[in-house]
């Protein structure tokens, strides 16, 4: 994210990927309307963009209760599948009304979180993860390369109590941590970190979204050349999220709601999005440049050796110490979430994990740009 002052002092630039990304509209979902007579309804899936999926799938989620498997975004077809668990054929016809398709499954998302919520209780281990799967309707749990020995038979043992199809586990090759040491590079306590958003908070102050791990760690940080920029207000790290809220020291900082991407190349943000399982996403870190991929999870609990942290997005975009805070983002210019932690590398893959920019909003009483 990038940012410019109206005195003559230089604004913080990211160093790192020189990728440019074009816009793309938003398509809106339309139900097809029934044939007249008693000719049986033909729906036909409607194309859609993955923000306007993720706000039919919030809609249908309400509407469906019990029945609600969980959605996810199919990015080859543009469109919107969403879990139907034992639903009768009227709530698969609400589904396909709405635009979408209608899939059936076994588990529930209210079976699916009350198995997270038994993980939490039988298997907090430092390494481990999991998140709500809707591709699958399973709960995906990860282990990383420290989980060995007893550890490794205690999760074994709390997964297999979920009963059979429930969740399933994979191994990762890295070691799960928050990224400290992404847009721009911001420093304070010796550590490097990413600016998230620029944001502005209820007093009409400017100030910018980053991780919490990062400004648990200090309340001052400074720009790329060591210049004053801004305190922290508010910072929740480990608990029920990862992200701080800094405010500019200058109160003539202006901050533009944009992402710096490199080699000049910015892009608008438009509003703060809730993420969809499937959709692609794009990530600025002041380490790795520009990144893309998937969300793969959502409401993902992450227990990191400095404690567990619930609520965030599961991907599989890459990262490494230094991207912490940093944006995560849309085609279209929506804000998605912050760089939180994860395993692995750019040269090797793994799996991520972010703050959603929407709770952080909520939480600190911000909005995203001006």
């Amino acid at each position: 994210m990038s940012h410019r002052r109206i005195p003559k002092r230089k604004a913080v630039l990211a160093g790192a990927g020189a990728v440019g990304i074009v816009a793309a509209a938003i398509l809106l979902p339309n139900a097809n309307a029934s044939q007249s007579g008693s000719t049986p309804k033909t729906f036909t899936a409607t194309t859609m963009s993955a923000a306007s999926a993720a706000q039919v799938a919030r809609q249908l989620g309400q509407s469906l209760g019990d029945s609600y498997g969980g959605a996810y975004y199919d990015t080859a077809k543009k469109q919107l599948v969403v879990n139907v668990a034992d639903g009768d054929d009227a709530e698969k016809a609400r589904v396909q009304e709405a635009g979408a398709v209608a899939r059936n499954v076994e588990n529930s998302t209210g079976e699916l979180t009350s198995a997270t919520r038994t993980l939490s209780q039988k298997a907090g281990i430092p390494g481990t993860a999991w998140a709500v799967d809707p591709r699958t309707n399973q709960v995906l749990v990860t282990a990383d390369r420290t989980v060995t020995g007893e550890r490794w038979d205690k999760l074994e043992s709390a997964v297999e109590s979920l009963g059979s199809g429930m969740a399933r586990i994979q191994k990762s090759k890295g070691e799960f941590k928050p990224f400290v040491d992404g847009g721009d590079a911001i420093f304070g306590g010796g550590s490097r970190c990413s600016l998230g958003f620029n944001v502005t908070t209820q007093d009409g102050q400017s100030g910018f979204l980053t991780a919490g791990h990062c400004t648990a760690a200090t309340q001052q940080w400074a720009d790329e050349n060591g210049a004053p920029l801004g305190s922290v207000q508010e910072s929740v790290f480990p608990g029920e999220g990862d992200f701080g809220l800094v405010t500019y020291d200058d109160p003539n900082t202006e901050a533009p709601s944009v992402v710096d991407v490199g080699g000049g190349q910015t892009v608008q943000i438009q509003q703060a999005a809730e993420a969809a399982v499937g959709q692609q996403v794009f990530r600025m870190g002041s380490t790795t440049g520009l990144r893309d991929g998937q969300v793969t999870g959502l409401n993902a609990t992450v227990n990191y050796p400095e404690g567990t942290v619930t609520g965030l997005i599961q991907t599989n975009v890459c990262a490494e110490p230094g991207d912490s805070g940093g944006s995560l983002f849309t085609r279209e210019g929506d804000a998605v979430g912050l760089t939180s932690g994860g395993s692995g590398n750019c040269d090797v893959g793994g799996e991520t994990f972010f703050q959603p920019v929407t709770t952080a909003l909520a939480a600190v009483g911000a909005r995203i740009g001006g």
